[in-house]
């Protein structure tokens, strides 16, 4: 770790086999800086486990006023399948393992009011489609 002494410990283990993962949450003290970040967290984490790095995601962290210690969630994962399975859009962004798609502004306006205009049971297939058309 860089400047100071970080302590890691991990608390409320629970190993979840429906999703492949191990889940626990994460005490950081790191006093004298402000926060650790977490792709230093999940190496460390990870080794703790004998995990890949890779297959750690590491969320929700928030540091207890007055700083020196930070609490978040911590997901090792089995396998790279099961984390692109399980695991929202957003943090596969985040972790760079997917691209996030571009969009204008004004598309998806466009696309948002193309689905409010339609009512019933067709609503929700207008609303896939006019994403779509969002999209490309």
């Amino acid at each position: 770790m860089s400047d100071g002494a970080v302590v890691i410990k991990t608390r409320k283990f629970k190993r979840n086999p429906l999703l492949s993962r191990r889940q626990m949450v994460v005490d950081v003290i790191h006093p004298g800086r402000p926060n650790v970040p977490r792709e230093e967290l999940s190496e460390v984490v990870g080794g703790m486990h004998k995990a890949d790095a890779k297959l750690t995601v590491m969320f929700g962290f928030r540091t207890k006023f007055g700083g020196g210690k930070s609490t978040g969630f911590c997901l090792i994962y089995d396998n790279e399948e099961a984390l692109r399975k399980f695991e929202p859009k957003h943090r596969l962004v985040r972790k760079g393992i997917e691209t996030r798609a571009e969009r204008s502004r004004k598309a998806m306006k466009e696309a948002k009011n193309k689905g409010l205009k339609i009512r019933g049971t067709g609503a929700s297939i207008a609303k896939h489609k006019a994403k779509r058309a969002a999209e490309s």
